[in-house]
């Protein structure tokens, strides 16, 4: 994507220091910070505290992640024990999101199939990069499946506004390219049709006003931060036309676990007649389970992300004590939304609806024999 003319994305690998890099979405959008990853524990890290965040760049980083585990200082070389058991902390490093466990493992894969270090660290390479680029065409392909929709709207409004309404950030920062919510956003301004995009702020870190609002601003889209609570409202008064939101994990059958919040848009949009959907690529897709509440574990996080706002103050970006210092407080960062609340998905494959039997229709490749 391009950020004041400089073609740019949230994680890459530098052919000239033969590092892999990130933006440090931490500080975004009042500073970009660039950070190398060199070891396995730096990876980690860089997850866990959500320098990467997002599906698909999450498994991406777990992609580089692997084959960074094979070229930092220290290692041992083709000592499978070692190779896996460093793989398997990497997968750790955040529980909800299945992309990070597929991406690490289609590397470590790749990488045991060679004996020679050389070769293994070639293979690695080789597998992460094809991760990443194949999730950013997944995203293109999201954004050309999603316009469909966009633009039936847009017919009904004889060419008014679309008013479209997104959680969190499931833009180009949470994949590679694109985004998956916001990829058939882009496509549509790019298109020439008029839309306007409700930015829920998404408590509590703020990824929607911090993030979204950012990288839909260097697009030149027009969008709005509200507060998560005001979703209903406007759905209320013929405000939201559509909504959109990512995805973490989704089961087979269609259950979807995405940043906490996410549950209560769909309830108030099947209140209101507004289509809801979901935008993801396959790797999304978690094959083995069918009931999301009860399978999907849901991450909790520090409570101090609850407790603490940060901001821009004075030109240096600080945090700030909101509640009570004593005051307890619990930091759950996803929730799932039934599948009967979901419109349809928009997959790399096209769009269905949100069952098992119509999933497997667009994947048959997935079908448990």
């Amino acid at each position: 994507m391009n950020v004041d003319g400089k073609e740019m994305r949230p994680i890459w690998f530098n052919t000239d220091t033969e590092t892999v890099q990130v933006i440090d979405q931490r500080f975004l959008p009042h500073k970009l910070i660039i950070e190398d990853l060199t070891t396995v524990d730096e990876v980690i890290y860089a997850i866990k505290e959500m320098f990467v965040r997002g599906a698909p760049l999450i498994g991406a980083t777990g992609a580089l992640g692997a084959y960074v585990i094979l070229v930092q200082d220290g290692n041992k070389g083709v000592d499978d024990a070692w190779f896996c058991a460093q793989c398997d902390r990497l997968k750790a490093a955040r529980p909800t999101a299945t992309n990070l466990v597929w991406g690490a493992d289609r590397v470590m894969n790749a990488a045991l199939k060679e004996a020679g270090y050389d070769a293994r660290v070639n293979a690695a390479l080789t597998e992460a990069l094809q991760v990443v680029e194949e999730e950013a065409v997944n995203c293109k392909k999201i954004g050309e499946y999603g316009l469909s929709i966009i633009k039936e709207i847009a017919e009904k409004k004889n060419g008014g506004p679309v008013n479209i309404l997104t959680h969190c950030n499931a833009g180009w920062l949470a994949c590679i390219e694109y985004g998956t919510a916001t990829a058939p956003m882009y496509t549509a301004f790019d298109a020439g049709i008029d839309i306007h995009i409700w930015v829920d702020e998404t408590r509590p870190l703020n990824q929607g006003s911090r993030l979204t609002a950012w990288e839909l601003g260097k697009h030149g889209i027009k969008h709005t931060v509200i507060t998560d609570n005001a979703g209903g409202h406007l759905m209320q008064h013929g405000m939201v036309d559509l909504v959109i939101v990512g995805t973490d994990r989704t089961t087979r059958a269609g259950d979807v676990a995405n940043k906490i919040g996410t549950y209560l848009k769909a309830l108030a949009a099947r209140d209101n007649n507004i289509p809801f959907y979901v935008a993801l690529p396959s790797s999304t897709f978690d094959w083995e389970i069918t009931d999301g509440i009860k399978d999907i574990p849901i991450e909790e996080r520090d409570p101090d992300e609850i407790r603490y706002v940060q901001g821009l103050c004075d030109g240096k970006v600080q945090s700030v004590l909101v509640p009570p210092e004593d005051s307890p407080a619990a930091n759950h960062a996803f929730d799932v939304t039934p599948r009967r609340l979901v419109t349809g998905f928009i997959t790399e494959r096209g769009i269905c609806e949100a069952s098992e039997e119509a999933i497997l229709g667009l994947f048959p490749d997935k079908k448990i024999r």
